[in-house]
């Protein structure tokens, strides 16, 4: 259990692909230009990342030190072909929005560093959870992102109406390439206060209770 708890808050918290890493940028500053993006892409990569983790460490003992890189990829591009087949199939409308942002997911650098770092040195169990909890940092930090921009510069969120009722003018910046800059800028460096803040009253407690 402390194990399983301590794999959720590595990766929703002290790892976060976006807000401790700075891993898969392109994809996380594209887009966010709405929640439901946000949201989208974050589920993609979670099922990419549960299922290649899964297939890579049932295969690790079999792939060959010498060529387990170009291993991954061909893993991680046949689960996210599928994946983007199903999208398609199912999903058109989160299709159009993510465009060629899908198939990219084969050389976004998470998909690859789990592989790495965790699935070819763990059981398929764990793998799998490694997968999903790293996805659902990644998903929470791109849902809000594109909250943000979207509520700022379109006054909704996920495509309800929230403050254009009231007149609020939308502040069009947000939306744009620059706006996914500032605001993940200004979310790293909340992010980074709290968790040193935290860690602070973590040494402190640590020191009273030492004394």
């Amino acid at each position: 259990m402390n194990t399983l708890k301590k794999m959720m808050r590595a990766g929703i918290i002290d790892e976060n692909p976006i807000f401790v890493q700075l891993l898969g940028m392109c994809p996380t500053l594209a887009v966010t230009t709405s929640a439901s993006n946000g949201f989208g892409m974050g589920l993609t990569v979670i099922c990419v990342l549960a299922l290649s983790n899964f297939l890579i460490s049932l295969l690790r003992k079999f792939i060959p030190q010498q060529v387990r890189i170009a291993s991954y990829i061909v893993v991680i591009s046949g689960v996210v072909t599928a994946i983007q087949l199903l999208i398609k199939a199912y999903l058109p409308e989160l299709d159009k929005s993510l465009g060629l942002f899908i198939p990219l997911i084969v050389v976004n650098c998470i998909i690859l560093a789990r592989a790495e770092a965790f699935a070819s040195k763990n059981n398929v169990v764990m793998s799998i959870l490694d997968g999903i909890f790293m996805g659902a940092g990644f998903t929470i930090a791109l849902t809000l992102l594109g909250i943000i921009r979207e509520l700022i510069g379109c006054g909704t969120i996920f495509g309800f109406d929230v403050l254009l009722r009231f007149g609020y003018t939308p502040i069009l910046f947000f939306v744009q390439p620059a706006g996914a800059f500032i605001t993940l800028g200004v979310l790293i460096g909340a992010v980074t206060a709290i968790r040193n803040k935290t860690d602070g009253r973590k040494k402190a407690l640590k020191g009273d209770e030492a004394k």
